[in-house]
């Protein structure tokens, strides 16, 4: 048995103090939770100042390209393009800056070597050749390199090309699959903007001028009100659309005569309102004969340019106008109970 005290074995040991330590809450009976939403809301908050920050990026850019554009500028629309625009039986706001009339980097064309060639501007003082499509063997051409455009784009079959008396009539149109556009507006599909873009080139090289039409299917919207969104307005939005599209590919303003509407007034397919064959785009390629004509029929005729036998478009001798103003004016005159 030890001869050391039991006090003295304690000693060796320090004392173990024990302190309780009351917890009250803080947080008022929530806890943690506020934490956690706290920092939801700082990564949503921080997530929509990238977004704005990215649109405003963009937005700038597009501002320089149009500035660094020959004659560019952003109060001046006629110098560019319309950007594409989302429309609907709603309205939306519809931008006005032009985008500059420059053919894509990516794209490349090449002109069919049928036809007539005639020396166009000079660009770097080279002069580039435009091709004139006038014979069916030429528009024949012309369709071929159309349909092999379309096929390298995967839209071999929203494309078809018939050869007329008055040119080539280029069609495309919706698919069961493959829409041109997004429904019920006029902004185009990514292969339909890039099939435009790269026939803008080959277009560009051609001395003829086409016709751009736009066509609905029959569904209608449910406002009928004259003054609502309509058919109409659908058709027209998306030839524009599509003029738009041709002009940042390249194609020359002046190439283009004339873009309209229809609506669903030329339906291809009569027995289905809903055919997506309904739902085209026209490029009416014109010979330079019936381009002319059309040009006599709403503008103003210099020279006698026949429209229908019997029948031209040439204004009156400016003689003969004077003198039935005359004449009406003294029978006017001659009858005292006229208002």
């Amino acid at each position: 048995m030890s001869s050391k005290p039991l006090n003295a074995r304690h000693d060796k040991h320090e004392a173990t103090v024990v302190k309780r330590v009351s917890r009250k809450d803080h947080d008022d009976g929530h806890g943690g939770a506020w934490k956690v939403a706290f920092a939801d809301f700082c990564l949503a908050l921080m997530c929509l100042f990238l977004v704005l920050w990215v649109m405003a990026a963009r937005q700038q850019e597009r501002i320089q390209e149009v500035m660094r554009a020959p004659g560019g500028s952003v109060m001046d629309e006629g110098q560019g393009i319309m950007p594409e625009t989302a429309g609907g039986p709603r309205g939306s706001m519809i931008a006005r800056e032009p985008v500059p009339r420059r053919g894509d980097s990516t794209t490349t064309g090449r002109a069919v070597t049928h036809g007539e060639v005639e020396p166009s501007d000079t660009r770097d003082g080279v002069f580039a050749p435009k091709v004139r499509y006038e014979t069916p063997t030429d528009l024949q051409a012309l369709a071929q390199v159309l349909a092999r455009l379309s096929a390298d784009a995967g839209l071999a079959g929203n494309v078809q090309a018939v050869v007329t008396p008055y040119g080539l009539r280029v069609m495309l149109h919706d698919t069961e699959r493959q829409g041109m556009f997004q429904r019920g507006s006029a902004i185009p599909s990514d292969r339909f903007r890039r099939l435009l873009r790269q026939m803008a080139p080959l277009f560009a090289q051609m001395d003829n001028q086409m016709l751009i039409v736009g066509h609905t299917d029959s569904l209608q919207y449910a406002d009928q009100s004259y003054a609502a969104f309509s058919n109409w307005t659908l058709s027209s939005n998306r030839a524009m659309s599509a003029r738009a599209q041709l002009l940042s590919g390249g194609m020359a303003t002046e190439g283009i005569l004339q873009v309209v509407g229809m609506a669903d007034r030329a339906p291809l397919d009569t027995q289905d309102a809903a055919a997506g064959v309904n739902r085209r785009i026209e490029l009416l390629i014109l010979t330079s004969g019936q381009a002319r004509t059309i040009a006599a029929m709403f503008g103003m005729p210099r020279d006698a340019q026949p429209l229908t036998e019997g029948a031209d478009s040439a204004l009156p001798d400016s003689a003969a106008l004077q003198a039935l103003r005359t004449r009406m004016l003294a029978t006017k005159e001659g009858r005292p109970d006229a208002n």
